[in-house]
C-alpha cells in the first residue's frame, strides 16, 4: 500500500488540535485517516462514518468507547449542526480523545463566516497521488530557494507515465486498467452528483448540473469563461455561477487566477479550468498541463497548510497576449514560473519576457519528453519526470 507524505504531518498536528481532511472523491481519505489510527494508536480508534446508520447513532448519543484514544469522523459535513457538535465534544474530551475529520467537500469553506471551531483545528487537502509519493522520494522545500530534484530518472518516468495515462487516484494508480478507468469515471461522476452534492446543496436541476459535468473536461487548461458556458447550458449567469462554486467546493474542478503585477497589463482577470481528475481530460498537451496544474496546486497546499507560507498559484497573461502557464509565489512575490511543453522547442518567448520583466528568480520549462536537463538564458529546460521530483 502507498504511504500517503501528509502521514507523519497529520499526526503531529493531530497531538495538539482537531485535524480535517478534504478532498476528491475516492482520493484516499479514509484510508490515509485508517492507516494513521493503525500506525500511531495502535488501533485504538474509532471510525464513524454518518452514512452508516449505527455510526449515525453513536455520533448523536455522544457514546464513544472509553478504551479509544482517536476518534475518526467520516463525511461528518453532511449533518447539518456538524460545527457546533464538534466543537462541543472536542472542548469535551479533547484531554481524552484525538480527532480526525475526513469529507469530500471543501469544509474550509464552509466552516467560514461564524466559525466556532477557529482555533481548534488544522486542516489538510489530500491531493491525488504524485510522482514523489509514488517513488518515495522527499523533496527539500524551501521558499525562494531553487528545487532540488530527485537523482533516480527511471523510478520517476515510470511513475510520470503511470499518472498521465491513469490520473493520480490511488485505486487507478493500483489497478492501471483502461477498462476500469472507463468504469470508475462514469461511477465516480454520477456518485458526485447524485449522492455528495445532493446531501448538502440544496439546487433545483442536477440533471442541468450533470451536464455541466461532462462539458468541463473539454475546457481544461482554458480561460474559465462563465458567460460562454451559460449560454451554452442556456441557464443565468446566476445558475452558472452557483452550478460551478459547487463543483469546486466538491473538488470536481479547481480554477487559477492571473498574477496581479503593477508593471504588467492583464488583459484578461478571468481563471484558467483544471480538472482534479485529470485522467479525464482528452487532449495529450491539455491533459500534460492539468497534470502539471495539479502537481504545483498540491505543492502550494502543502506549503500552506503544513509549512504556513502564504503560497498561492496563479499564471501570467498581459495585454499583448503573451502567457506563461504558471507562477508560484509566496507572500505574493513571485518565486518560480512554468511553461509546459509536450516536446523540447525552443525556449518560450512568453517565458522569457516575463522572467526579465518580473525578474522571476527561477523559470522552467517542462517537458514530457525524457531525458532533457538543460538551462539556457537562465532557464532550465527540464523533463517533467525530472522537475516534479522538486515538488511535494
Amino acid at each position: 500500500m502507498l504511504k500517503r507524505a501528509l502521514s507523519n504531518v497529520i499526526y503531529k498536528d493531530l497531538i495538539e488540535k482537531m485535524v480535517f481532511i478534504s478532498g476528491p472523491r475516492q482520493v484516499g481519505k479514509t484510508t490515509l485517516a485508517l492507516a494513521i489510527g493503525k500506525d500511531h494508536f495502535a488501533e485504538k480508534y474509532s471510525h464513524l462514518n454518518w452514512d452508516n446508520r449505527e455510526d449515525r447513532r453513536i455520533i448523536l448519543t455522544g457514546e464513544f468507547r472509553a478504551d479509544n484514544t482517536l476518534l475518526i469522523f467520516d463525511e461528518i459535513h453532511k449533518y447539518k449542526h456538524w460545527k457546533n457538535y464538534l466543537k462541543g465534544e472536542y472542548d469535551k474530551y479533547k484531554h481524552r480523545f484525538k480527532m480526525l475529520i475526513t469529507g469530500s467537500a471543501r469544509m474550509d469553506i464552509y466552516m467560514k463566516g461564524g466559525d466556532s471551531l477557529q482555533g481548534r483545528y488544522y486542516h489538510y487537502i489530500l491531493h491525488p497521488l504524485s510522482v514523489n509519493e509514488i517513488t518515495g522520494n522527499n523533496s527539500v522545500l524551501e521558499p525562494f530557494k531553487e528545487l532540488k530534484f530527485s537523482n533516480r530518472p527511471k523510478e520517476a518516468a515510470e511513475a510520470l507515465n503511470v499518472l498521465f495515462h491513469f490520473g493520480g487516484f490511488p485505486e487507478m494508480v493500483v489497478k492501471q486498467s483502461d477498462k476500469e478507468l472507463r468504469r470508475w469515471h462514469n461511477d465516480r461522476v454520477d456518485r458526485l452528483v447524485r449522492e455528495d452534492i445532493r446531501d448538502v446543496e440544496s439546487l433545483k436541476d442536477f440533471s442541468a448540473l450533470h451536464l455541466l459535468v461532462d462539458i468541463l473536461p473539454e475546457k481544461a487548461g482554458g480561460i474559465f469563461s462563465l458567460n460562454s458556458l451559460r449560454e451554452d447550458l442556456r441557464v443565468t449567469h446566476k445558475t452558472i455561477s452557483l452550478w460551478a462554486d459547487v463543483l469546486e467546493k466538491f473538488y470536481y474542478h479547481f480554477r487559477i487566477y492571473p498574477f496581479q503585477y503593477s508593471k504588467i497589463k492583464s488583459l484578461r482577470k478571468e481563471p484558467k479550468l483544471y480538472l482534479w481528475d485529470w485522467s479525464q481530460v482528452q487532449g495529450d498537451g491539455e491533459r500534460f498541463e492539468n497534470m502539471i496544474a495539479s502537481h504545483l496546486l498540491k505543492f502550494c497546499d502543502y506549503l500552506r497548510n503544513s509549512e504556513g507560507y502564504k503560497a498561492t498559484l496563479h499564471y501570467l497573461r498581459d495585454i499583448e497576449k503573451r502567457e506563461v502557464d504558471f507562477l508560484v509565489a509566496v507572500d505574493g512575490k513571485p518565486w518560480f514560473c512554468v511553461e509546459s511543453k509536450l516536446s523540447k522547442d525552443n525556449i518560450s518567448p512568453a517565458l522569457k519576457y516575463f522572467t526579465t520583466k518580473m525578474k522571476i528568480p527561477y523559470a522552467y520549462q517542462v517537458i514530457k519528453e525524457e531525458g532533457i536537463n538543460n538551462i539556457k538564458d537562465n532557464i532550465r529546460i527540464i523533463s517533467a519526470s525530472i522537475f516534479l521530483t522538486g515538488l511535494f
